[in-house]
């Protein structure tokens, strides 16, 4: 009798598509977006950053692996709960129509199943690290998950945006050193800078579709004063870039790493100054570059 029933339940069960598990894969892999890294390395530099300084240029390889998958699930967290604040508004937006769960092929349910998924696996890394660090950890999944939601509230969200991707800076100090020194707080808040920066040059991208679906933001905010006004930010981040380089006494090679990330500064106002969204979307791309550069200076001052 309980061979008969066994024969029957593996006659009888169904087969998963192998072809239908693949297209899921890639829907959530898309809706990740694994397949555009920008995000995630405008997240890393400042990670770097902060790992650098805290270690004073040799920071513990575990500690470094964590913090760069955690930079890859947490970012790609963002980018699903993001898609899900906006299930709304994105089939209005030229430039995001056809993402997973405005195109219908990603349910915001599965959406959800995702985002959790992968903060558990970026927690399970934190887990492995100091108490101090685990307890900053749950203010950098708060902020990740609030930063969609303001653009409903606030002209303001990119401020959220940069005070999310900037908690690993913190996080990266306490990891490394157990304590918050001053000089965490001052790169946190240049990365907040930074990101208000870029994530504008990204709205100016969207600012018609988002004045007529109803969304907030920097770009619309700023109006015609927006390039004035990125560029002021621009001048406070490299005043606190070199105000870092006084208090670490930091020497040529990080001098000359700004010197290179002012450079594309420069270069960025030139790529918006006609507003141009293709040239806009260029210019928030090529900030990679700039936060390589500063990268590259510590690097090099601290060998």
């Amino acid at each position: 009798m309980f061979l008969w029933f066994d024969v029957v339940s593996v006659d009888t069960m169904p087969t998963m598509n192998p072809a239908l598990i693949k297209d899921r894969l890639y829907q959530y892999y898309l809706l990740a977006r694994f397949d555009r890294p920008i995000g995630i390395l405008l997240l890393l530099w400042p990670t770097l950053w902060a790992l650098w300084i805290a270690a004073e240029g040799w920071p513990d390889p575990y500690i470094l692996f964590v913090f760069v998958s955690g930079v890859v699930l947490m970012r790609a967290a963002g980018c699903v709960i993001n898609d899900y604040a906006d299930r709304d508004f994105d089939p209005l937006v030229a430039r995001t129509k056809l993402r997973p769960i405005a195109a219908g092929k990603v349910t915001p349910r599965e959406a959800l199943i995702v985002f959790a998924a992968l903060c558990l696996m970026a927690f399970a890394l934190v887990l492995t690290l100091d108490k101090f660090t685990i307890a900053l950890s749950f203010g950098g999944v708060a902020l990740a998950t609030v930063y969609p939601f303001m653009k409903r509230y606030t002209h303001l969200p990119q401020v959220v945006l940069g005070m999310a991707f900037g908690w690993a800076v913190p996080m990266a100090f306490a990891a490394q050193t157990g304590s918050l020194p001053k000089i965490a707080w001052l790169l946190y808040v240049i990365t907040i800078l930074w990101a208000l920066i870029y994530d504008t040059m990204y709205a100016m991208v969207d600012r018609e579709d988002d004045l007529k679906v109803g969304v907030k933001s920097t770009a619309i905010l700023f109006g015609d004063a927006d390039r004035l006004i990125i560029g002021l930010l621009q001048l406070l981040m490299f005043a606190g870039l070199l105000l870092v380089a006084k208090q670490l006494g930091l020497g040529y090679p990080y001098y000359i790493g700004l010197l290179f990330a002012f450079a594309f500064a420069v270069w960025h106002q030139r790529l918006i100054n006609g507003r141009e969204s293709h040239l806009c979307f260029k210019a928030f791309l090529s900030n990679n570059r700039l936060g390589m550069m500063v990268f590259i200076g510590l690097l090099f001052d601290y060998l």
